[in-house]
């Protein structure tokens, strides 16, 4: 018989080739399965368990020793999830006789409302950004970084998309005139994002100034000020975005990251009258429940603003939102 950490790596690596064929998912999302997987599959190794032998009570303890060893809750939700779509490829592939999750109903994370700025806030943000890409006085490298950095803030506050479609977007997607962008987002979906005169002219700008420094990729939008051959990573905007909103004197400025700008927009586009399908279209959610919570961030700073306001005010804006 075979080993058992053997067979249910197998049956493990048959789920996660058949999850990345049917959902085309990123890299990130398969990382984040893969690593589910194996926690699970290293449990049973542990208590040398097959796969074709685990219970509902053996999946209850896994997902218990996650919580009593302080797993986040996102983490734990996440390791459930990946134990149950494991289980049902197997029992719909014949590897199994029975599904130990079948009583188990899919677990929703509590909704946990995301960190806004203000349009204030995010003015001031990008007027400090074009403020340090005017100023020549560190050089002709150093004013060049400084304008990818007004370029991608305008550009992901303009459009909404994610950071990871932003640095993946090629040389040739902006020109003198160009409207809107038709960015591949999650599961290989195209979609097209508006992008407005500001953000275009902070583009070229960056462009520009990377030329007269002798940098020009033909590959990358956003790319290094150094390498044209590489594109700005994640981790290099997450750190001048931080450093840009202490600069700008902004509230909680460790809270302030690329995604905070796609939160802004969607805020801020709902604040001002846009449709909510439309703002889904935009951001590129699949599902409209994703979407919706920004009816509750709004809702949420509404209440706030009239309780503040408001010379009557007793109670809290905390308490109206708990209520909504």
């Amino acid at each position: 018989m075979m080993d058992p950490v053997i067979e249910n790596r197998r049956l493990g690596m048959l789920w996660l080739d058949a999850l990345s064929a049917e959902k085309g998912s990123s890299r990130n999302t398969l990382q984040a399965y893969e690593d589910g997987l194996l926690s699970y599959l290293t449990w049973l190794g542990d208590r040398e368990m097959r796969l074709a032998d685990v219970r509902p009570e053996t999946v209850l303890d896994f997902i218990g020793d996650l919580d009593g060893r302080g797993y986040a809750e996102a983490t734990v939700l996440h390791r459930r999830t990946v134990v149950r779509s494991l289980h049902r490829f197997l029992i719909a592939e014949g590897m199994a006789e029975s599904d130990p999750t079948f009583r188990f109903e899919p677990m929703k994370r509590r909704q946990k409302l995301p960190f806004v700025l203000s349009i204030a806030e995010v003015d001031r943000l990008l007027e400090t950004a074009h403020v340090l890409a005017a100023d020549p006085s560190d050089g002709p490298g150093r004013q060049a970084g400084y304008a990818r950095r007004a370029a991608l803030f305008e550009t992901l506050y303009a459009s909404g998309m994610r950071i990871s479609e932003a640095i993946a977007l090629p040389a040739k997607a902006i020109k003198p005139g160009t409207r809107a962008l038709t960015i591949r987002g999650k599961g290989n979906k195209d979609r097209l994002v508006p992008l407005h005169d500001r953000a275009v002219e902070a583009i070229l700008n960056w462009r520009r100034l990377a030329k007269a420094n002798g940098m020009v990729s033909e590959q990358w939008l956003f790319h290094s000020v150094r390498d044209g051959s590489k594109h700005l990573t994640r981790q290099a905007a997450l750190k001048e975005i931080k450093s840009a909103a202490l600069a700008a004197g902004l509230r909680s400025p460790e809270k302030v990251s690329p995604h905070v700008l796609r939160h802004a927009f969607a805020t801020h586009m709902l604040s001002n009258g846009a449709d909510l399908r439309v703002i889904q279209e935009l951001l590129g959610h699949s599902d409209i429940g994703t979407t919706e919570i920004y009816t509750h961030v709004d809702t949420s700073r509404t209440a706030r603003m009239v309780f503040d306001l408001h010379p009557l005010n007793e109670a809290t804006a905390e308490e109206v939102a708990d209520q909504s």
